[in-house]
């Protein structure tokens, strides 16, 4: 075995762990946003009053595809070069929700968006580099 090899493993079983703890994050967020009323849900997230029921269900549509892509591409090694594109799009996502709390003067609250945004950025660096998962042969 290479030295590489111990990297390139540790690198894998650590991005294995991200992608599950924020695809099931995710995945909560985006059903709960995707199925709750939204009078119970302004209750939890008060920035839902700024935005149309059709916003707030598209964007837990966009959670909930993201979290499903962030691990069931890579799973199955079918298109696992959707799993990097995923957590590209919950950066994007973490994007936006960052400035519309600027945007409000809620500047404390963006420190969980840039964690996040963080989190899914080193995950489709990990996926598209060192330890990106290959397409199961047919």
């Amino acid at each position: 075995m290479t030295t590489d090899a111990k990297p390139h493993k540790a690198l894998h079983i650590i991005l294995w762990i991200l992608q599950v703890l924020l695809a099931a994050m995710f995945l909560m967020a985006g059903f709960m946003k995707l199925t709750a009323p939204v009078d119970k849900l302004s209750e939890m997230m008060p920035w839902v009053n700024d935005f149309s029921e059709t916003a707030v269900r598209l964007i837990g549509l966009s959670e909930l595809l993201g979290g499903i892509g962030l691990v069931l591409p890579a799973l199955l090694r079918i298109q696992p070069g959707l799993t990097p594109l995923a957590a590209l799009g919950i950066a994007l996502i973490m994007v936006l929700a960052a400035v519309y709390h600027i945007s409000k003067g809620e500047t404390k609250v963006i420190g969980i968006n840039v964690v996040i945004a963080a989190v899914a950025l080193f995950i489709a660096w990990g996926r598209y580099g060192r330890a990106a998962i290959r397409p199961k042969k047919s």
